[in-house]
């Protein structure tokens, strides 16, 4: 009777393939939920196991933008040329860049427009507006708010955005634990002389190096003799302190390849050969809910059927890509202006929509960390360039994996807190998908849509006659597009006041009785027409409100600069007050819909976010927990232009 291992007949590698990573999901693999808390400082390359948030806003205070003198806006409502303003040391502070605006101040005014007499005062000719050249608390970033996604791989600009907001301790994928057990009686210590029919072995270092290097914590067990009894042993021990395991030489039919028969008799063979050369007779197993690989004993067929079944194992586990990411040319989404003599570098935000890939600036000031974070890529503007216009064509440096930006959906319109989970939703998911968001408002996202600039749209704007939202903009601006209307959400939208509502404010007219500040949303934006709409409704003119021009271009922003006490309200959704702690005051509830051309409705990235919309019950439950959301249309076509 023959002794040699005769194997099942060649798999073809996608079956191969196929079988060994439903195996990996059926044992939980890519669920281990391998992670450890470990300080910021010291997670440089990891990937979160978690989505991280920020604990404080950034900026922290409010800090001055220009170098010149706080003072407080009202101070100075009645200076012109004619008739200048001149106020005393007390009423007013010097201030350099970057400084604290003192308590009691909300604008400053540069120094150039200061005119310092001998007295100590200083003489004004020109009002100033609330809060102008001031960084406001959380222009960069508010409280509550992703940083990161679960899935990322830590960059150094990560690090600092954490850091910046007071992350100091971050949890972590813990690197998969593996061992390389090399197998033959004849293999020997590279440091001893080889007799005869020995073998000097090296594989393991070579196949350990490589999975260190692909993100596992490899090490190598001793040689193990040609004894099927010793290799079962060895193998059970290492399947019980390890993530996975990899088994070197025995593999194939010879009279002393026991791997195969050994790992049916402890677990299970998911495949035996492969229709692959070098690598044939590669053993595709597990020992409980280990996985265990058997490599051929030659190295380059040992290295080549690692790479196939365990490089995208670990880095899917992981998060890691090893690849080189290049330069790649785009085409300006919009234009974007550069001072003359310098060397300018803009970071981009990249979506690849219809036959186009179109760059993005990424976010505003050269504090504003987050824009690096979510940058992916730099456009270098030379000196001696005004800037670049829309529809330029651009070189960008890519500084995250094509196969990134391939995969990413953009976004454009109105913000709203769920766009955070739906990130984070999509990110951890294979295959990955990005959302790459650009909060200019409903009317923005409408004009994108009308650009051929997003693959969506995030729209809630309400039309005063006909008490509908959406649909009636969309048949005037958009009546050459067919699309569809989708509900994400109806939400209920407010007065975002501090804590306790210590100014007893029931509405607007409070507000412009008592001369409270205010915080806006931008022109565009179906906050601000839902404002407009309110103050026309009470008759009040917005010159009445104080602060109706200063303003922000997120809910989350619009909170921050409430809770930090820098204005007395905001509009804005209740989620965000929930998330910072406010009090709220409800004013309306409003129908939040997205806009998908009908020409994107079958891209993989669209679909997976409706079906998350339509399906997702975890997501849902995440949303609803957010507060102030109904989810009662979510996914249902509102209208259609075909």
């Amino acid at each position: 009777m023959s002794t040699r291992n005769i194997y099942v007949k060649n798999t073809p590698l996608s079956e191969a393939r196929q079988k060994w990573f439903a195996a990996l999901d059926d044992c939980g693999f890519f669920k281990k939920g391998l992670s450890e808390t470990i300080p910021v400082d010291e997670c440089l390359s990891r990937v979160t196991s978690e989505p991280i948030f920020a604990l404080r806003s950034s900026p922290a205070h409010n800090a001055a933008a220009m170098d010149g003198i706080a003072v407080n806006f009202a101070s100075l409502a009645s200076a012109s040329e004619a008739s200048p303003v001149i106020l005393k040391p007390e009423q007013f502070s010097q201030v350099n860049t970057g400084n604290a605006i003192p308590d009691g101040f909300n604008a400053v005014v540069m120094i150039e427009d200061v005119h310092v007499m001998e007295n100590g005062s200083v003489e004004l000719m020109q009002p100033a507006t609330p809060w102008q050249h001031i960084r406001t608390i959380g222009e960069d970033i508010v409280a509550t708010e992703l940083i990161l996604p679960e899935g990322h791989h830590i960059r150094p600009i990560d690090q600092g955005a954490m850091l910046a907001t007071g992350v100091t301790t971050i949890t972590v994928q813990r690197p998969p634990k593996a061992t390389v057990i090399p197998t033959g009686s004849e293999l020997i210590e590279p440091d001893a002389a080889p007799r005869p029919g020995e073998i000097i072995e090296f594989n393991s270092r070579i196949l350990s190096g490589y999975l260190n290097d692909w993100g596992a914590d490899a090490s190598r067990s001793k040689p193990v003799a040609d004894d099927p009894e010793k290799l079962k042993s060895a193998l059970i021990a290492a399947a019980a302190e390890n993530d996975f395991v990899v088994l070197n030489a025995g593999a194939s039919a010879g009279t002393r390849d026991f791997s195969s028969n050994v790992l049916r008799e402890i677990g299970e063979v998911i495949v035996h050969g492969v229709a692959i050369k070098p690598g044939k007779p590669v053993i595709l197993a597990r020992i409980g809910n280990t996985p265990v690989i058997g490599l051929p004993g030659y190295p380059v067929s040992a290295v080549l059927t690692m790479r196939l079944f365990l490089k995208e194992m670990i880095t899917t586990l992981l998060g890691r890509d090893m690849e080189n990411h290049g330069s790649i040319e785009a085409v300006m989404s919009r234009p974007v202006h550069s001072s003359m003599g310098v060397d300018e570098f803009v970071r981009i935000t990249l979506g690849k929509v219809g036959d186009t890939l179109m760059a993005t600036p990424a976010g505003k000031g050269a504090g504003a960390v987050m824009s690096l974070v979510r940058a992916d890529g730099i456009l270098t503007i030379p000196a001696g360039n005004e800037g670049v216009g829309a529809g330029e064509k651009v070189e960008i440096e890519l500084v995250r994996p094509q196969a990134e930006v391939d995969a990413t959906l953009v976004f454009i319109g109105s913000h709203d807190n769920i766009l955070d989970l739906l990130a984070n939703q999509l990110h951890k998911e294979r295959p990955l998908t990005r959302i790459s968001s650009a909060h200019v408002g409903s009317m923005g996202g409408i004009m994108a849509i009308r650009r051929n600039e997003a693959h969506l749209a995030g729209c809630h704007l309400l039309d005063e006659t006909t008490g509908e939202y959406n649909i009636p903009f969309i048949k005037r601006l958009l009546p050459d597009t067919p699309l569809q209307l989708i509900n994400l959400c109806y939400r209920e939208q407010g007065l975002m006041v501090v804590k306790g509502n210590p100014e007893k404010i029931t509405g607007f007219e409070d507000m412009v009785k008592r001369n409270l500040t205010f915080i806006n949303r931008q022109g565009g934006a179906g906050t601000r027409l839902l404002t407009d709409k309110i103050l026309n409704d009470l008759k009040i003119e917005p010159s009445q409100l104080a602060g109706y021009d200063h303003e922000e271009y997120t809910h989350m922003s619009v909170a921050a600069a409430v809770a930090s006490g820098s204005v007395n309200a905001g509009m804005g959704i209740r989620a965000a007050a929930i998330a910072l702690g406010l009090d709220f005051i409800p004013v309306a509830e409003e129908r939040y819909d997205l806009i998908v051309p009908l020409k994107y409705l079958d891209d993989p990235k669209v679909q997976k976010v409706l079906n998350l919309i339509r399906t997702g019950d975890e997501f849902h439950k995440k949303i609803l927990a957010l507060g102030g959301y109904s989810l009662r249309d979510a996914g249902n076509i509102m209208y259609q232009m075909d």
